[in-house]
């Protein structure tokens, strides 16, 4: 790790200010950035402690909605009563994601912004990585490709989104909180995160002078029809083979409306769309979840050594249908 100046910032205006100044980052939980620190992936000049600021309520909104602080750690996020009560989609998406003692420290706001783990960007030995050094290539191309993505990636980059937290607020139509000099904006969780497209250097739409103060959920729809799947190596403290938040409106055991989320499985979490209308109006049964299912690996591009997540892919999806349905 090389020499870096470190300050702890007074107020969010005192920490949004320093972000104006060239190579500084924010440190919150630092469960990720000490990491990529430590390994010389990135290497701030300039280090702002945020993790003393004001951001760590979560509160219930008078549309019925819940705001939580960018700074709430995930094992609090994941056991508030309200959260557990209202969203346990989110609740479970926390619980699956690394480790107790990771989760007592990892914040809502850092684990939205934590980088890919992938092998070739982590590993500085590899000089060619286009998410570490623009225009550089993509190791990962010609490498072992297990991890990596089947949707969304693009010649420069192939990198997957390893957050689960993520894919279980993108379910939830969550909206991130963002402040900057201009003021206060507000980016759908659906727009927040970035394919790699011709710039993969870029994780999110955040810019690089805002701060995320706090992510927002609307009032609750899917408490009681939904299910957050994990499939990975390990039984605990391994990243997403896939993953699937199914989130559904049922009435009448008629499905009104539904998020499918995929993790594990591009540079975002993936929304299924063509999975969404195929169940949307059916009866909730496992020929629908089934149907869902298939739809929902439309447009899956597999390389050489991860073709084993499209069927898997298929499977977790029915299975999180029918665990949210009350079907299986």
């Amino acid at each position: 790790m090389r020499a870096f100046d470190y300050r702890r910032a007074q107020s969010i205006d005192d920490a949004i200010e320093a972000l104006a100044r060239p190579d500084t980052r924010l440190l919150a939980g630092g469960t990720n950035l000490v990491d990529l620190m430590k390994a010389y992936v990135v290497q701030p000049v300039h280090l702002i402690d945020i993790g003393r600021l004001p951001l760590a309520q979560i509160v219930t909104l008078p549309d019925g909605g819940v705001r939580i602080g960018a700074l709430a750690r995930n094992s609090d996020t994941a056991n508030d009563p309200v959260i557990r009560e209202r969203y346990p989609l989110l609740s479970q998406a926390l619980v699956a994601g690394a480790s107790p003692q990771l989760r007592n420290m990892a914040t809502v706001g850092g684990n939205l912004l934590q980088r890919t783990r992938c092998h070739y960007f982590y590993d500085t030995a590899y000089g060619a990585c286009n998410k570490r050094r623009p225009g550089s290539g993509c190791a990962a191309m010609t490498g072992f490709t297990r991890q990596h993505a089947i949707f969304g990636a693009s010649e420069l980059c192939i990198a997957t989104h390893p957050s689960d937290m993520a894919v279980a607020l993108t379910a939830l139509d969550a909206v991130v909180v963002a402040r900057s000099p201009r003021g206060e904006r507000r980016i759908a969780m659906t727009d927040f995160h970035r394919l790699p497209g011709t710039t993969p250097e870029r994780d999110s739409n955040l810019a690089r002078d805002e701060m995320i103060v706090a992510v927002e959920l609307p009032p609750a729809r899917f408490s009681r029809n939904s299910h957050y799947l994990k499939v990975r190596d390990r039984a605990s403290y391994a990243f997403a083979l896939v993953s699937v938040a199914a989130a559904l409106e049922v009435t009448d055991g008629v499905v009104r409306d539904a998020r499918i989320v995929l993790g594990g499985v591009a540079h975002k979490p993936w929304r299924a769309q063509a999975a969404e209308r195929a169940l949307t109006g059916r009866a909730l049964d496992r020929t629908a979840a089934a149907a869902a299912a298939d739809a929902s690996i439309a447009g899956a591009r597999p390389i050489r050594d991860n073709a084993f997540k499209v069927p898997l892919a298929q499977r977790t999806v029915a299975r999180a249908l029918e665990t949210a349905g009350g079907l299986a």
